[in-house]
């Protein structure tokens, strides 16, 4: 049975999709960095707030947008959330772990929890993961939830009516690159010979 590539789902509910998709381990413990036109740090509530062409940088992470607020609590993890320009969207790019792989994202608003390893796109959401420079699945919806701790994506397509999405979540499943690769005859078993120098177990 052939699957469509395009399988457009009219639902109000959750749409999960748990295809393996871990990010680069290392990028967790790397340090954050970011660029920006002008940055306001209130020192009392350890919030900075970046502006102006905005671009953070861990590890393979990439983020970019036209403003971002960052966090860190007294443990040390981080939290952001980048906003676009209007009219436009915010972007993530991450490698996947141990391959040639990348999840890329899009939204009017991106938000990142580093305690949580969990991503989140809002607004005009857009997830796809390519392998090496070609697209293999896209997926479109209200808010897209992107978890490296379970490994498992979730789309949302919002209420009916609303001009983000309209309760519509939209997926594009490419087949696996092994997927019509022809299956190979396994090898036939050896055969037994009898030796030529053994006779009742002892050597002649």
């Amino acid at each position: 049975m052939k699957i469509p590539r395009v399988i457009p789902l009219l639902c109000l509910a959750l749409a999960a999709w748990s295809f393996p998709a871990a990010a680069e381990k290392a990028d967790k413990d790397k340090p954050m960095n970011i660029e920006a036109d002008a940055l306001r740090y209130d020192d009392l509530k350890q919030i900075s707030v970046f502006t102006g062409k905005v671009v953070v940088t861990k590890g393979t992470l990439v983020i970019r947008g036209a403003r971002m607020e960052v966090r860190q609590d007294p443990e040390g993890y981080q939290y952001g959330t980048v906003t676009a320009e209007p009219g436009k969207l915010a972007f993530y790019r991450q490698k996947r772990e141990g391959l040639d792989e990348w999840v890329e994202g899009e939204g009017e608003t991106i938000e990142y929890d580093g305690k949580a390893d969990r991503v989140k796109f809002v607004k005009h959401a857009e997830l796809r993961r390519l392998r090496g420079a070609q697209l293999s699945d896209e997926m479109t919806g209200s808010l897209i939830t992107y978890d490296n701790g379970t490994d498992v994506f979730t789309v949302d397509g919002g209420p009916v009516g609303q001009s983000t999405g309209g309760g519509r979540v939209r997926a594009m499943l490419a087949p696996r690159p092994d997927a019509s690769a022809p299956v190979s005859a396994p090898p036939p078993p050896a055969r037994l010979r009898p030796s030529a120098t053994l006779r009742g177990g002892a050597a002649q």
